[in-house]
């Protein structure tokens, strides 16, 4: 971005620009791993921590050429930045920068 602006933090994924740098967090809702034989890609689907459980709105966050990242599982508690871009509807992120935050006890 020319004029220096940082992400846009998303405070509800359902708010998601159509495109554009963008931050947030939320939990892993599922992970999906393709097969051995296709091209490797790590597909998240993150819910976001305003609602309850399995009814939040969801981000997909995509690492293309990976098919595994150690410490993301279901449950997992993230925070990301990247491009958004939208798939067949659905706010996407290819190849975020991400973090892993801490459980909250």
């Amino acid at each position: 971005m020319a004029d220096g602006a940082g992400p846009r933090w998303l405070e509800d994924f359902g708010d998601a620009p159509d495109r554009g740098l963008v931050a947030g967090e939320g939990t892993v809702r599922s992970l999906t791993f393709v097969p051995a034989d296709a091209t490797p890609r790590l597909t998240a689907m993150l819910e976001d921590d305003r609602h309850r459980p399995g009814h939040g709105r969801a981000l997909r966050l995509i690492w293309l050429g990976r098919r595994r990242i150690s410490g993301i599982a279901a449950g997992t508690r993230l925070r990301f930045s990247g491009m958004l871009a939208h798939e067949n509807a659905m706010p996407t992120v290819y190849n975020p920068r991400y973090e892993i935050l801490a459980k909250e006890d």
